[in-house]
């Protein structure tokens, strides 16, 4: 093989190795785990274990819930600086918001409705991407949702057409 043969198979493969994905992060986009390793930052150290003082004060362990190990970074920084790392997780609803609470629920609250949401959504993007095996890739996210999309400026220019006062907005990318 010549030198120039090589060179252009090299600067082709080059080449070809420069059109593939770009480096830009798309994990939320995927629909489906790529390996089965834990993902680095998502590993965080625990607090020691220790003994408590009173075994009948150990709150309820809840599904989800924190546990006494768990690390709490803000509130450790919080307490060094000396304020009050409770202030950060207050239970009930803040008095500022009393209201809007009692308007929105006013028709009722469905318990559960997150996780019943959260299975909905899931079953959803399984029924969406069975047998969509493609020999270039798409993103499965945009395919399952397609239908669902919403077009801001169509809809902008729908409500600017019936009288509605609508805000301002950007000018569209390309123009």
């Amino acid at each position: 093989m010549k030198v120039s043969h090589l060179a252009v198979l090299v600067s082709l493969t080059v080449a070809l190795g420069a059109c593939g994905t770009r480096n830009n992060d798309r994990t939320l986009h995927k629909l489906t785990s790529v390996g089965t390793s834990p993902e680095e930052f998502s590993i965080v150290p625990l607090k020691p274990l220790s003994d408590p003082q009173d075994y009948t004060s150990l709150p309820e362990p809840i599904k989800g819930g924190r546990s006494l190990t768990d690390p709490t970074p803000k509130e450790d920084a919080i307490a060094a600086l000396g304020g009050n790392p409770a202030r950060l997780s207050a239970s009930g609803v803040p008095v500022s918001d009393t209201a809007l609470i009692n308007r929105v629920s006013r028709f009722g609250v469905t318990a559960g409705i997150r996780d019943t949401l959260a299975q909905e959504d899931e079953d959803f993007r399984r029924r969406k991407t069975r047998l969509n095996w493609k020999l270039i890739p798409e993103d499965e996210y945009i395919k399952a949702y397609r239908r669902e999309l919403l077009d801001g400026y169509a809809e902008l220019s729908r409500f600017r057409k019936l009288g509605v006062r609508t805000p301002a907005a950007p000018p569209k990318q390309g123009r």
